[in-house]
């Protein structure tokens, strides 16, 4: 059985200081509580929230990375910098770089490539917009994004990966799709991880669902099979709302 994943997507949220003190409150409500759970602050968060969680089950990842090790890219971050900093987990190619930034499935596929050769453990997002969901076009984007993402990924540096199913017309909108909709939207991807990375890869995948997930639908998304936890925005954002959503996941 997958082990269920929680990983906080703080977004453009938190100074150092608010981070420490979310993480003290995290810490003390989630005691004792085995899943695992990582908290992707902002960049300039990562070395506090880092020292917060020492000695704990949290890890911390970055919202983005760079392909390249270094260079003149500015405002990027490379994968050897992330790993100095403490970081174990990389969210790639979020709905929101793919809309304001200029991501694409070609550039997603570079991220992740370099942050699985590095060792990182990558969260690579994909999802639909809502036209493409209105026009029955959901496993046509899905099928698309999973086959550039995953291009040149052997099966064997694929062993770290984790994929999110963000349907983008439900991010911070407050709308969530229905666990069965959730659901064959992760069944989809499962088979393409299958085709691309082999079968063993696709069984161990572990597939989170993001979009406006709550405490009150947590339970209900990841009581389905092919949900092995989530990336949750705003509500992660609130250490006592985030530990429910944790608690539902176990």
């Amino acid at each position: 059985m997958r082990r269920k994943l929680l990983a906080a997507n703080w977004k453009m949220y938190k100074t150092p200081a608010e981070a420490q003190a979310f993480c003290r409150e995290f810490l003390r409500v989630m005691e004792g509580f085995g899943a695992d759970v990582v908290l992707c602050p902002p960049a300039l968060c990562i070395p506090a929230t880092v020292e917060a969680t020492r000695g704990s089950h949290i890890r911390v990842g970055a919202q983005n990375v760079h392909w390249d090790k270094e260079g003149a890219f500015t405002g990027e971050l490379s994968t050897g910098m992330l790993l100095a900093a403490g970081c174990t987990h990389v969210i790639i190619g979020h709905s929101e770089r793919r809309q304001y930034f200029g991501e694409t499935d070609s550039t997603v596929n570079k991220r992740l490539e370099a942050a699985l050769e590095a060792g990182l453990t990558p969260i690579c997002c994909v999802g639909e917009m809502l036209e493409e969901r209105k026009a029955g076009l959901t496993d046509e984007v899905l099928r698309r994004q999973c086959t550039v993402a995953f291009r040149g990924i052997s099966g064997e540096k694929a062993a770290k990966l984790t994929v999110a199913y963000e349907p983008v017309w439900a991010i911070g909108t407050g709308h969530t799709a229905t666990p069965e909709m959730a659901q064959e939207a992760h069944l989809t991807i499962r088979a393409e991880a299958a085709k691309a990375l082999g079968q063993q890869v696709a069984d161990d995948l572990r597939i989170l669902y993001g979009g406006s997930v709550k405490p009150e639908n947590a339970h209900a998304l990841m009581a389905q099979p092919d949900i092995d936890g989530a990336l949750v925005g705003g509500a992660s954002l609130d250490p006592k709302s985030f530990a429910a959503i944790c608690k539902a996941g176990a």
